[in-house]
C-alpha cells in the first residue's frame, strides 16, 4: 500500500511524525531561528537528515557540521544529536533500524 503527506500539512512542533507507528521513522522537524533539540540519541539507528529549508548547526559527538539547504547528512543514532537552527528551518529525518552490512 502507498501512502502519500504534504510535508507541509503535518502537524506537530517542533517533530511531526510523518507516518505514525511505521518504520523506517520518518520525522518533519520544524525550528524557529535559535531554536535547538537539546543533545540527545537514537541508539541502534542509522539515521539519514535532509535539509529543506534554512540553516541547521548539527552537533553529532564532538563535531559541528553546518548544513545548508539540500545537503544531507548520514550518521550513526548511537552518538548525541543536537540540532540549533542558525535561522528558520526545516529538516526531514529518517530513523532507520541498523543493518548489519
Amino acid at each position: 500500500m502507498t501512502t502519500i503527506h504534504t510535508l507541509n500539512e503535518l502537524d506537530g512542533q517542533p517533530h511531526a511524525n510523518v507516518f505514525p507507528d511505521k518504520e523506517p521513522k520518518t520525522i518533519r522537524l520544524t525550528l524557529d531561528a535559535g531554536g535547538e533539540v537539546a543533545p540527545h540519541s537514537h541508539p541502534d539507528r542509522e539515521i539519514v537528515f535532509y535539509l529543506i529549508k534554512g540553516t541547521i548547526e548539527l552537533d553529532l559527538g564532538d563535531e559541528t557540521h553546518e548544513l545548508s539547504v539540500g545537503d544531507i547528512a548520514r550518521f550513526d543514532g548511537d552518538q548525541e544529536i543536537a540540532p540549533r537552527a542558525v535561522e528558520e528551518s526545516t529538516a526531514l529525518i529518517v530513523l532507520a533500524s541498523r543493518s548489519d552490512e
